[in-house]
């Protein structure tokens, strides 16, 4: 618990610090979001355990299911980082949980998926949904000068892929049954993705140099596309492959998607979340799928329904992620009454905090 409250605080508090004049709200608007929602997430998780009967696990485990839901929105704030106020955040934060508690409820209860299983969607429920919010919102100009990085913010983004790499093995275990199992996976395949970005990002590169958006993004990538299989893959080698897909996917993805999908369709993804987190949860899936098959191949009577129910949990999970971000979340924060900001104000403390402007 202490680790996964570290990596999601300190861990995500400092990868959104990639914008030169962000980075106050970006730690402190993620601090303030993450103790409201995990308040509010216990409380909806004690709502669906009165009204539908659900088996209760405690006080602990109901803060621990909590805090891995939150990270859905981070993620989705990821996405809209800079674009929105904090009253705006703030009813994206409720919104976001109270609907990823109805899509986990819905995988639960209609497509049979585990508790634990149905916790790690938040990956690709908080990479589109955040998507769909901030295909909403008017894309800042390429011209604006506070759209950008510094070595300065780049080392602090950096910092904050350092905790969450060092402690994602105990997000992946923390509901698992066969905790050991998931943490070794989890390394196995974060140790590939690492190896496989600094490779990539000097391949990649025309003079041959790593850069660090490639770095501090699929560094990650083996512990998101590991989290279904962590705790049923048997062999480490498994592991390996799913964190070099990863971080292929990754990389790929921050070249293609920014250059070539994102302009199209009038996506401006601030932290890059798409190639970063929801890229490496769909190849995770598919693996999901892909090994239960392999698994469960001698039995073919039960082997269709078993595939159609988990592609049936990840398909709705996607769509019920899109559909509210954009039409739910993406009309009412769209509001006058939530005070929209211009354009102009993209992506500045100022706004909202006391900076000295004084070195």
């Amino acid at each position: 618990f202490q680790d996964v409250n570290h990596m999601v605080i300190f861990g995500f508090g400092f990868f959104l610090m990639v914008l030169r004049r962000y980075g106050f709200s970006s730690t402190g608007f993620n601090f303030l979001i993450i103790v409201l929602g995990v308040q509010f997430s216990v409380f909806v998780e004690d709502l669906f355990i009165s009204f539908h009967s659900v088996a209760n696990g405690g006080v602990m485990k109901s803060i621990a299911k909590a805090i891995i839901s939150m990270t859905a929105v981070i993620i989705s704030t990821g996405a809209v980082l800079g674009k929105i106020n904090l009253v705006q955040l703030i009813v994206m934060t409720l919104v976001e949980l109270i609907v990823f508690s109805v899509s986990r409820w819905i995988n639960r209860t209609f497509l049979e998926v585990l508790d634990h299983l149905s916790l790690m969607h938040v990956h690709v429920f908080g990479a589109y949904f955040g998507l769909a919010v901030t295909s909403r919102f008017p894309e800042p100009s390429p011209r604006l000068d506070k759209n950008r990085s510094t070595p300065k913010s780049d080392l602090f983004s950096m910092l904050g892929s350092v905790f969450l790499w060092v402690f994602w093995p105990s997000f992946n275990s923390l509901l698992a049954q066969s905790k050991m199992k998931a943490v070794l996976n989890t390394y196995f395949a974060l140790a590939v993705s690492a190896v496989t970005a600094f490779m990539l990002s000097a391949l990649t590169s025309k003079d041959g140099k790593f850069r660090m958006i490639h770095i501090h993004s699929a560094v990650l990538a083996g512990g998101v596309t590991i989290s279904y299989t962590a705790q049923s893959i048997s062999h480490p080698w498994i592991a390996m492959i799913l964190g070099l897909l990863g971080a292929v996917i990754t990389i790929l993805g921050s070249h293609c998607l920014q250059s070539c999908l994102n302009p199209p369709l009038k996506i401006h993804d601030t932290s890059g979340v798409h190639f970063t987190f929801g890229l490496p949860a769909v190849l995770g899936a598919l693996a999901q799928v892909v090994l239960l098959v392999i698994k469960e191949w001698t039995n073919s009577s039960s082997l269709d329904y078993l595939v159609l129910l988990h592609v049936g949990a990840f398909c709705q999970t996607i769509s019920l992620a899109l559909i509210s971000g954009f039409i739910t979340v993406g009309s009412v924060l769209n509001t006058r009454l939530l005070k929209i900001i211009r354009v102009s104000k993209y992506f500045d403390d100022q706004f909202y905090w006391e900076v000295s402007l004084n070195k």
